[in-house]
């Protein structure tokens, strides 16, 4: 009896080296994917104004296509430019408030709270022996909130993963300004990169990925806007401070775009900056009742998060379950980290999309691709 042998057609091996040599060149030019990339969002999240520019009509006059492309990217730079100037000068300011605490002095400040800890902690003897490193973990704690070169190295990286700051800013804005121009730009160019046979099945498939992921951006958009609507609001009726809320209200807003991890995270450095920057009231009386009234603020805005933002974004937008979606992002946060979990939920749909377009004759697929 022969042993069978396992035959790969010529054009399967094509495809293989394809992906290889288009791997290659993403990670060759990653700057400029990382451009296109960018730009596409920007064009999916404001097509709809380029397109209710189009509607206007004076007489038989209406607004050239790349007049509505221009003033759409007009807009873009307006409000990057407005977001900035906002709270770009709020962040020194906070960053030098918060380099200006002396993490001794705060030890000082904490001394007696943390002695009652460690001694309820002793009395209570959870791990069966002695522990008195609770005052080294919280002095730890305290100096790498306050080292002011997280804030430099994180816009040291952005830089770099950019290069040139100002280059990068034409290079998006220049491709941006062509894709609302020309809505199917990218699209037509995807379908001449793919065997002809299948170009009905990617060009719905693209109609489709467009729609969802166009709803998905808008709708995080909508979430981090909620989220620091309501942190910064709530802040400043705890008592915080409107300048310290809304501060704390953008941590919180950005760091939330981290699945699962990002809220508690924006919780914990919030309530950490709102103490930081408070020392100077009684710990007992003041201090720790702003404490509270802080934790109840990220308590009520996770709880509208959970149940009006979230739902709104995950269900509606693309269209999945929630334990799928939680699924998903957890494989891609073992795979890749917190840059998984962000890249998750836009790359799932887009691989839900293509399955559904040419892998329909699988139950799992049938049901994972029902509601889109």
């Amino acid at each position: 009896m022969q042993s069978g042998k396992i035959r790969i057609s010529s054009r399967t091996i094509l495809i293989i080296v394809g992906l290889i040599i288009l791997g290659l060149l993403v990670w060759r030019f990653f700057n400029i994917v990382t451009y296109i990339l960018i730009a596409t969002v920007l064009s999916l999240i404001t097509r709809p104004l380029v397109r209710l520019m189009g509607r206007i009509k004076i007489g038989k006059f209406r607004i050239p296509v790349s007049i509505r492309a221009l003033l759409t990217l007009f807009v873009i730079w307006g409000f990057f430019f407005g977001f900035f100037r906002i709270f770009i000068p709020l962040i020194a300011s906070e960053a030098q408030e918060l380099s200006g605490i002396d993490s001794e002095q705060i030890m000082a400040y904490m001394e007696k709270p943390l002695s009652k800890l460690n001694d309820w902690y002793n009395r209570m003897n959870f791990n069966g022996e002695e522990f008195t490193s609770i005052e080294n973990l919280v002095q730890e704690k305290i100096k790498s909130v306050l080292n002011i070169s997280l804030l430099t190295n994180l816009i040291g990286t952005i830089a770099g993963v950019l290069g040139n700051i100002f280059w990068a800013i034409f290079a998006i804005s220049f491709i941006t300004f062509f894709l609302l121009r020309e809505e199917k730009l990218l699209s037509e160019s995807l379908v001449l990169l793919l065997p002809k046979e299948y170009e009905a099945e990617i060009r719905h498939a693209l109609a489709s990925v467009k729609y969802l992921l166009r709803r998905y951006f808008i709708g995080i958009l909508v979430q981090m806007t909620g989220i620091l609507t309501l942190v910064t609001v709530g802040m400043t009726i705890a008592g915080v401070g409107f300048r310290h809320g809304i501060i704390i209200g953008l941590l919180a807003a950005v760091l939330n775009i981290i699945p699962y991890l990002g809220p508690w995270l924006g919780a914990a450095l919030g309530v950490t900056l709102g103490v930081a920057t408070h020392l100077y009231l009684d710990f007992s009386t003041e201090l720790l009742p702003l404490i509270g009234y802080m934790v109840i603020v990220f308590a009520v805005t996770q709880l509208t998060d959970n149940t009006i933002f979230q739902p709104f974004i995950f269900g509606t937008s693309v269209m999945a379950h929630p334990l799928e979606i939680f699924i998903v992002i957890m494989i891609a946060g073992s795979l890749a980290g917190v840059v998984g979990m962000i890249l998750a939920i836009p790359t799932y749909t887009v691989l839900r999309v293509f399955a559904k377009e040419f892998f329909n004759n699988f139950r799992l697929i049938q049901k994972l691709t029902e509601r889109i």
